[in-house]
């Protein structure tokens, strides 16, 4: 079966207190069962031309979309969407049933 992922790609408004907003997210994934797994990352090599200004990249593993459905209602995301969304210059979001192709070693 297809796992189901969120894929959240970010530029930070001027100021954003990031540290503390990326801590926030660890946190939330945390207390939330229905996230599989959760990984995040920097920009750090690529050309504005190709990056658009993106800085962060948040990607969330789901068994299936009803337990992204059910992170999506969940009254922690919802409290924490506020203060994420505040912080937030562009935002690019990408939710999708994955296809394998090379499984992890």
């Amino acid at each position: 079966m297809a796992e189901f992922k969120h894929l959240v790609i970010v530029k930070f408004k001027e100021g954003a207190p990031v540290e503390d907003i990326v801590k926030g997210m660890e946190k939330l994934v945390s207390e939330i069962d229905h996230v599989k797994s959760f990984e995040w990352g920097q920009e750090m090599e690529g050309h504005e031309m190709l990056t658009q200004g993106f800085t962060h990249a948040f990607s969330m593993t789901f068994e299936k979309k009803e337990g992204y459905s059910a992170f999506q209602n969940h009254p922690n995301h919802v409290e924490y969407s506020a203060i994420f969304s505040a912080a937030i210059e562009k935002i690019v979001v990408l939710d999708f049933t994955t296809v394998r192709v090379k499984p992890p070693v």
